[in-house]
């Protein structure tokens, strides 16, 4: 018996002012069910319930991204990492709606990595590569450092530590999206002190609410204005130990 995701036109429609092609529907099922498959051996992710996974996988993915799902806001192929991307979140989503762009998923654990290789190969997802590093490595790297348009992160520890992985990839007006649950204005105070070193400014803080659990969740876009200094990243473990 397969699990069948929701289809959910409407809400997608109503809420992003988009909805998937049948392509993209069916890249979608083919995610979860791999994704499920994948669970078994690997710990990718507690969410399995087909609703749940439409909402806190693809939903929240595509939500934080809304302003390049209506093209003529996006530049024309933004350049995207997706920085710890996990079990491929908001990374895959993205991949499968922008097709236009091309994206990097960044994870430091291998077997991550290897089962995101194996999704993109099956999903026929030529626009997506893999890279196996740190975040404070790949932001010191010349081939990355300065090199992307958008640089996603799913947020877990401090706001402060996600703004100094991303705004060094990115290049002179490129966008940091930080993916978030709760936020509050001590938060914000916080993260203007930690982004003004990094070259960034916070362009918008957006609370939004899910359209089936109706819970509160946030995305906080950064701009970079200026040039991050030579030392940010600083080394492994330093920006979660001593954050901004």
């Amino acid at each position: 018996m397969t699990n069948l995701l929701p289809e959910m036109a409407e809400i997608w429609q109503q809420t992003l002012n988009w909805q998937p092609i049948l392509q993209q529907q069916a890249q979608f099922q083919k995610l979860y069910e791999l994704i499920l498959e994948g669970n078994r051996q690997l710990n990718l992710t507690r969410i399995v319930d087909p609703q749940e996974f439409w909402e806190k996988h693809l939903w929240d993915s595509l939500r934080g991204i809304a302003p390049l799902l209506s093209a003529n806001l996006s530049p024309v192929s933004p350049t995207i990492i997706d920085i710890g991307t996990g079990a491929g979140f908001p990374g895959i989503p993205v991949t499968i709606t922008v097709p236009n762009c091309t994206i990097t998923l960044l994870d430091s654990t291998r077997k991550k990595i290897t089962f995101l290789d194996n999704i993109l190969t099956e999903l026929a997802l030529s626009n997506a590569k893999t890279l196996v590093g740190r975040a404070e490595e790949i932001g010191q790297h010349p081939q990355h450092r300065l090199g992307y348009d958008i640089a996603l992160i799913r947020a877990v520890g401090a706001v402060s530590v996600c703004a100094e992985y991303t705004l060094p990839l990115l290049k002179q007006g490129g966008l940091a999206i930080i993916y978030r649950g709760n936020w509050t204005e001590d938060e914000t105070a916080a993260l203007k002190n930690a982004v003004k070193q990094l070259g960034g400014v916070i362009e918008s803080v957006e609370q939004f609410t899910t359209p089936l659990s109706h819970s509160i969740r946030h995305c906080v876009y950064l701009r970079k204005v200026a040039t991050t200094p030579a030392n940010f990243p600083r080394a492994v473990g330093v920006p979660t130990q001593k954050p901004l």
